[in-house]
């Protein structure tokens, strides 16, 4: 046994300095990431492809939801074609598991068939969320969306609100929002993880 103890000391010696492979970390996403991540709020709305939006439809695919409107003078045009470059520079095999839901806040201007017309302009894929009041006010209320009337001297009016866009992953998940302003290169690379989880 005395014969054996230094051999038994040497192994495990010598097991004690293998180097083991170190784990492999998921990039972070450019995106701020809900944690724990939680079930996506529903959307009770008309989309813009003639159904009911029910995010439950889009399982599977890579979700982004924002809220705006067509009148929107400066943040909501950049967003769409953001998102619309986003896409493009994902290319199409992948574009294809990923879906733009747009929702208005201003149901009162934004028809069913202006709204799917404005999104066409983007991207013909992006469904735009429409509704009446009530519905368009539990959607906001449901995603934490604040929205204010401003009105103008003519008697028209514009709408602050609020402008981050929501990743949903494949399950459902309400995964991150993305604030206003950051790049479609940022968008590329947390739809390419999102894509790949």
């Amino acid at each position: 046994m005395r014969r054996l103890l230094p051999l038994m000391l040497t192994l495990s010696l010598a097991q004690a300095e293998v180097p083991r492979p170190a784990a492999v970390a998921t990039p972070a996403l450019k995106a701020g990431v809900l944690s724990p991540v939680m079930p996506a709020p529903p959307l009770e709305l008309q989309g813009t492809d003639g159904q009911p939006i029910d995010l439950a439809r889009f399982k599977g695919k890579v979700v982004l939801v924002a809220f705006g409107f067509r009148n929107c003078g400066e943040v909501c045009p950049i967003t769409l074609a953001t998102l619309a470059g986003a896409r493009k520079k994902l290319g199409a095999e992948a574009a294809r598991d990923v879906q733009v839901v747009y929702v208005t806040v201003d149901p009162e201007r934004d028809t069913y068939a202006l709204m799917k017309k404005y999104l066409a302009s983007f991207d013909p894929t992006f469904i735009g969320g429409v509704g009446t009041r009530a519905q368009i006010d539990a959607a906001q209320k449901g995603w934490g969306i604040s929205s204010s009337k401003v009105a103008g001297a003519d008697g028209s009016y514009t709408i602050g609100h609020s402008s981050s866009i929501y990743l949903i992953d494949r399950k459902g998940g309400l995964h991150a929002v993305m604030p206003y302003g950051h790049p479609s290169d940022d968008f590329v690379h947390d739809l390419r993880i999102l894509l790949r989880s």
